[in-house]
């Protein structure tokens, strides 16, 4: 497998230093990539629901800067609360940037009263992210001007800087996220399934025309040893896996915990580049 970090981002007090720290921490460690979450403008206090205290595009750009071989992505950005443009002119950047280190990964969101309070539209948000993602596709392939998209569309404009790659990763559990990591992403994120779940889901997905790596998202359970989490690590890629991203728990301690997950993991040869 490739092991992966979920950064923690759901507490104002936590210095901003904090994450630089972890994410050099992770890199010498030999994590694969550093995870982000987002929420913009939730309708309550940042906390184990709600991530993304810090901006996650704004944030990769710090990390990147601090760091030299360690991957960033998101995990997830809640496409339709974004202009698609500005998403794609960020995003790109960031790849230029950094190195061609950032991963793209979409969701549609789930918490109606965020969208409510921004001025998103909540119940067009799984069209809204199939046509972000149709305008992406364009814009980081190169293509010229017109483009007349399902959603999105101009007559006349130049896209600069065209990154080089920008893998998509689609995180959710549904059948239309399923559908739409078959359509368009590199990689698909699991959260919050079984073994046997996430199999049933991963199976069709790898073996498609165009093959998506089945990934999963889990946390370090409060009580929970270092020996506990690796287990768990094991029984999803005893099913297919290819990535596990593990999200430590409270801040505090947070590098202990990640190093201790990676000496049982490399002593095993179960972790990969």
């Amino acid at each position: 497998m490739n092991l992966e970090v979920v950064l923690p981002d759901e507490s104002p007090d936590m210095p901003a230093a904090t994450l630089g720290a972890l994410a050099r921490t992770a890199e010498r460690l030999g994590y694969h990539t550093a995870w982000l979450p987002d929420h913009i403008l939730p309708p309550e206090a940042y906390g184990p629901v709600f991530g993304g205290v810090y901006e996650p595009l704004v944030t990769i750009g710090f990390l990147a800067a601090v760091t030299e071989r360690l991957r960033f992505g998101t995990s997830v950005l809640v496409a339709p609360l974004r202009n698609p443009f500005v998403l794609a002119k960020q995003v790109a950047t960031l790849a230029r940037l950094s190195g061609d280190r950032v991963t793209l990964g979409l969701g549609v969101g789930w918490n109606r009263p965020e969208f409510e309070a921004v001025g998103a539209h909540y119940g067009r948000r799984g069209e809204i992210t199939d046509h972000t993602l149709e305008l992406l596709a364009h814009l980081f392939s190169g293509s010229a001007a017109p483009y007349r998209g399902p959603g999105f569309g101009y007559d006349r404009g130049v896209f600069e800087p065209v990154p080089a790659a920008v893998p998509i990763m689609i995180g959710g559990n549904s059948p239309a996220a399923l559908r739409r990591a078959a359509r368009w992403a590199d990689s698909w994120q699991a959260v919050s399934l079984t073994p046997a779940e996430f199999a049933e889901r991963a199976a069709p997905l790898a073996a498609g025309a165009r093959p998506v790596v089945p990934t999963v998202r889990i946390g370090w359970p409060e009580g929970a040893s270092a020996d506990d989490v690796a287990d768990t690590a094991r029984s999803y890629t005893a099913v297919g896996a290819r990535r596990v991203a593990v999200h430590f728990g409270p801040y505090e301690r947070y590098d202990e915990r990640m190093a201790a997950l990676a000496r049982i993991l490399v002593d095993h040869g179960a972790v990969s580049g």
